[in-house]
């Protein structure tokens, strides 16, 4: 009995389809490494903005009523000390926004623009940033 003989027809085509599995787990590395790095980001920004609220909120100034004494805050107070933080710790954080909307209460709001560390085509170029934050003053 003749058996026909293969011809080698699939040679080669194990090598391509290897080639494009790791193409694919390279992308999908990529685009993890690259969204790993965007939540670090974003969780920076978030803890500097907690940090400026609450340096926003030490600064405040004392208001005596008769026999009562309460903590005041101001916006320019808010800001100045918001400012002073930001400038003393690196990153490219810019401040926006610096307030007390009710006077014992500092909200801050800091913007900043995200790069990937890892070029690749999945992933923009740019991405702004944007966190607020509110801290409470009180005496006691």
């Amino acid at each position: 009995m003749n058996r026909p003989r293969r011809t080698g027809g699939d040679e080669g085509s194990v090598l391509l389809l290897t080639l494009g599995y790791v193409l694919l787990a390279l992308a999908v590395l990529f685009v993890c490494v690259c969204a790993t790095d965007l939540y670090i980001a974003q969780k920076r920004l978030d803890s500097l903005a907690d940090s400026a609220a609450l340096a926003g909120a030490d600064g405040f100034t004392l208001a005596v009523t008769g026999e009562s004494v309460r903590a005041e805050l101001s916006d320019a107070g808010v800001r100045e000390q918001a400012e002073a933080l930001i400038a003393a710790l690196p990153g490219e954080a810019t401040l926006v926004a610096a307030s007390s909307p009710d006077g014992v209460s500092a909200q801050v709001t800091l913007t900043a623009s995200w790069h990937p560390p890892l070029f690749s085509p999945f992933v923009p170029d740019g991405i702004p940033l944007q966190a607020t934050a509110t801290s409470r003053t009180a005496l006691e």
